[in-house]
C-alpha cells in the first residue's frame, strides 16, 4: 500500500473492478437490512452473526469446528484448537466496544485486541505490543516474508494516521486494507490473523456499512477456503493494482457470503425454526 495521493485509501476505490465490488456489497447489505425480521429481531440476527463469524475466523486459524460444537461448548481452555475458538469468540464480543476508540487511536485498539485474543496464553511482556527485533511469530496459514520490527512500527503508525485523518474511501476498501496490512505485518507474536479479521469487522461496523454487525465477512473468508484466502492475500502483498484490487474483491465477496448467511438466519427466524 503505497501512493502519494492525499487520500491514498480513496484512490484504491477506483482500481479496476473495485467500484463493482463496492456496489455489489452495498446492494447485498441493503437487502438483508431490509428483511422484515430485522425490524423486531435484529438482536437475534446480530448474536447469530457473531457466533458464525467467530467460527469462520477460528477456522482460518486452524480450528475448523462445527457450528453446533462452538454453540454447545462452554470450556475453551486446554487444547490449541479450543483456545483458538475461545479467542475468536472473545474478539467478536469485544469488537463492538471499541468503535469509538478505533477512530481516535487504532493502535490502542489493536493492542487491546491482542490482549483479549491472547487471554493469558502468551508471556505477559509480549501481550498487547508490537513485536521487537528478533522476536518470533506464531501465525498459522500466512507464510509471507515477515517484515522487521522497525518496518512494522512505521507501517502501523502510517495506517493509524490514515484512519485518524479519515478517508473518502468506501468502507469495503478501508476494511480490506486494514485486514491486509495487519496480515502482512503480523505485528504481534501470535493471533495476528484473528486480530486482522476483527479489525476488518470493526471498520465495517464503524463505517456505517454494517452498523448492527449482521454481515460477518469471516464467514465468507472461511467459505471461500484457506487456499483462496492466502492466494488473494498474496496478491495484496505484491502491491500491484491488480493484486490489491483482487484482495479487495475477495473481501467484498466474503461480506456478501456473510450477508447470505444472515439472510438464511432471518428466513429461519421468520419460519420459527431458529
Amino acid at each position: 500500500m503505497s501512493t502519494t495521493a492525499s487520500d491514498p485509501l480513496a484512490t484504491l476505490g477506483s482500481l479496476p473492478g473495485v467500484p463493482d465490488a463496492v456496489d455489489s456489497v452495498r446492494k447485498a447489505v441493503d437487502r438483508v437490512y431490509g428483511h422484515r425480521v430485522m425490524r423486531r429481531r435484529s438482536n437475534e440476527v446480530t448474536a447469530e452473526a457473531a457466533l458464525r463469524g467467530s467460527r469462520g475466523s477460528a477456522a482460518l486459524a486452524g480450528a475448523d469446528w462445527n457450528l453446533e460444537e462452538v454453540r454447545r461448548r462452554t470450556d475453551f481452555s486446554g487444547e490449541d484448537e479450543a483456545r483458538t475458538v475461545g479467542a475468536a469468540l472473545r474478539l467478536t464480543a469485544e469488537a463492538g466496544q471499541l468503535l469509538f476508540i478505533w477512530r481516535q487511536s487504532p493502535l490502542r485498539v489493536l493492542a487491546r485486541l491482542h490482549l483479549v485474543a491472547a487471554g493469558g496464553a502468551a508471556p505477559d511482556d509480549a501481550v498487547g505490543r508490537p513485536r521487537l527485533a528478533g522476536e518470533s511469530v506464531d501465525e498459522p496459514l500466512i507464510e509471507a516474508p515477515l517484515p522487521g520490527a522497525d518496518e512494522v512500527a512505521g507501517r502501523l503508525e502510517g495506517l493509524s494516521q490514515l484512519i485518524i485523518a479519515g478517508t473518502a474511501a468506501p468502507a469495503l476498501v478501508t476494511a480490506a486494507v486494514v485486514h491486509g496490512e495487519l496480515l502482512a505485518l503480523r505485528p504481534f507474536g501470535s493471533h495476528n490473523g484473528l486480530v486482522a479479521r476483527t479489525a476488518e469487522r470493526i471498520v465495517l461496523i464503524g463505517s456505517g456499512l454494517d452498523p448492527k454487525s449482521i454481515c460477518p465477512a469471516e464467514v465468507g473468508h472461511a467459505e471461500q477456503g484457506r487456499a483462496a484466502y492466502v492466494a488473494a492475500f498474496e496478491g495484496y502483498t505484491t502491491g500491484t493494482p491488480e493484486g490489491v484490487a483482487a484482495w479487495i474483491a475477495h473481501c467484498g465477496r466474503s461480506v456478501e457470503l456473510g450477508v447470505r448467511e444472515s439472510t438464511a438466519v432471518c428466513e429461519a427466524l421468520q419460519r420459527g425454526a431458529a
